[in-house]
């Protein structure tokens, strides 16, 4: 099965804490949600750009995507 990553994307000088906090909520919301095999994390992709984001599989993704409202996805690789 298809896995997607579903996307924060966070920009300035503040982007890093905001994702990571961002991952908190997320990461707290799979758990009130009791949703399994779930990934989530963030990244910083430089000084003034960094994401949060969420793993699921396909066939899961609409109604996460409808809830959390991301700014965008990709197919995972990972």
């Amino acid at each position: 099965m298809r896995r997607l990553k579903l996307i924060w994307d966070f920009r300035g000088p503040a982007a890093h804490k905001t994702a990571e906090h961002h991952n908190i909520h997320l990461k707290e919301y799979v758990q009130i949600e009791k949703l399994e095999n779930i990934l989530t994390g963030f990244e910083v992709v430089n000084e003034f750009h960094a994401i949060a984001y969420l793993v699921v599989d396909e066939d899961k993704m609409k109604p996460l995507r409808d809830a959390l409202k991301p700014h965008r996805g990709q197919v995972y690789q990972g």
